[in-house]
């Protein structure tokens, strides 16, 4: 119990503070890192152990194996601000290949992080599932508990992000944490030993859908970053943070309906056809919109004659008219009574 004494919480802490430092940042040792993560590792084995503990003894060790996970993971943040060395170093030798390892730490961490912590903690495990190879059945295991726990993570926090059309000029770090969620599912999507995990999750295609209706009439209602835009005039639409943001509900969507006929007939019932193909064109505030548009309307409409019916009958109501679909690289074809949703047939140059 020694890594849990009180000294090594204070050195921690004043740890912590020098690296505030930039100076202090870029000279630190990859040894420092290494007492780090024996910290972290004993913390976390310590944490287990005294989570099965009854009694006030053990509620109090517990509180003193969070109190050194919490600035632990503060000495990492400040470590990695303005400073790619350490990013790289602390990406994998620490948070990659040890905290992301253990589900139940990850949740306690997250609950006592400020905003700005969470999202540092959401990007480092978004370069963990981008950059990682295949994964063992314990490794698929581990992160099936972290795409639950970010789902809801994310179906609790969305309604924030449409703050950022009310005020947009203020900041809004729940915001933020509520795009990098989004960044992480769509990545954990994109994982087949994930995707059939998150399409079982109940609420999460519905509160996708949800929140690109919120979004998307929010941006009709007012010209503000959910606004569709084909000219950008000025930087900080380039670098806002919620550019793309529809487009990765769309993705989303379109993951979770991936040869899932319970997840397309939801879209059907939850009127997310139409919203899909309203969100189809060239929009500089959400880049690759009609890429993920196409790619959703397939998986939505893949043998599947209700939803293939029901564009079709947009189709000839008008309301999804012969251009867009082309747009999608999409046509509509009808054999012997039944309505079919083809790859558009193109002329040869």
């Amino acid at each position: 119990m020694a890594a849990l004494s009180p000294g090594r919480l204070q050195g921690l802490q004043a740890l912590s503070r020098q690296l505030r430092e930039p100076q202090r940042r870029e000279t630190t040792e990859e040894s420092t890192f290494r007492d780090l993560l024996e910290i972290l590792s004993g913390a976390c084995r310590a944490l287990e152990q005294q989570s099965c503990q009854e009694g006030p003894c053990g509620l109090a060790g517990l509180h003193t194996c969070l109190q050194l996970v919490t600035e632990s993971f503060r000495c990492l943040r400040n470590a990695c601000v303005q400073c790619a060395r350490n990013q790289h170093l602390l990406r994998f030798l620490i948070v990659t290949e040890h905290l992301l390892r253990c589900p139940e730490l990850v949740k306690a961490l997250y609950a006592k992080l400020s905003n700005q912590e969470r999202v540092t903690l959401l990007e480092l495990m978004l370069a963990a599932v981008s950059e990682g190879g295949s994964a063992s059945g314990e490794e698929q295991q581990v992160w099936g508990s972290h795409a639950a726990f970010l789902a809801g993570c994310f179906q609790e926090s969305c309604a924030a992000v449409l703050g950022l059309a009310a005020a947009p000029g203020a900041q809004h770090e729940e915001a933020l944490v509520v795009i990098r969620l989004l960044d992480v599912l769509c990545a954990l999507s994109s994982t087949p030993g994930q995707l059939e995990h998150l399409q079982a999750l109940p609420g999460l295609l519905g509160t996708a859908i949800d929140t690109l209706r919120l979004t998307h009439l929010a941006g009709k209602e007012s010209v503000n970053v959910f606004s569709a835009s084909q000219a950008v005039t000025g930087q900080e639409e380039i670098t806002h943070p919620a550019v793309g943001f529809k487009s990765h509900l769309i993705r989303l969507v379109g993951n979770l309906c991936y040869r899932n006929k319970a997840n397309q007939d939801k879209v059907f019932e939850l009127d997310g056809i139409p919203l899909i193909l309203d969100n189809c064109s060239i929009d500089d505030n959400n880049p690759f919109v009609s890429q993920w548009a196409v790619l959703a309307i397939r998986n939505v409409t893949e043998q599947n004659e209700r939803n293939q019916a029901l564009i079709a009958g947009l189709e000839e109501q008008g309301l999804a008219q012969s251009s867009a679909l082309h747009s999608l690289g999409l046509e509509m074809e009808r054999q012997e009574g039944r309505v079919l949703l083809r790859a558009a047939r193109t002329e040869p140059s």
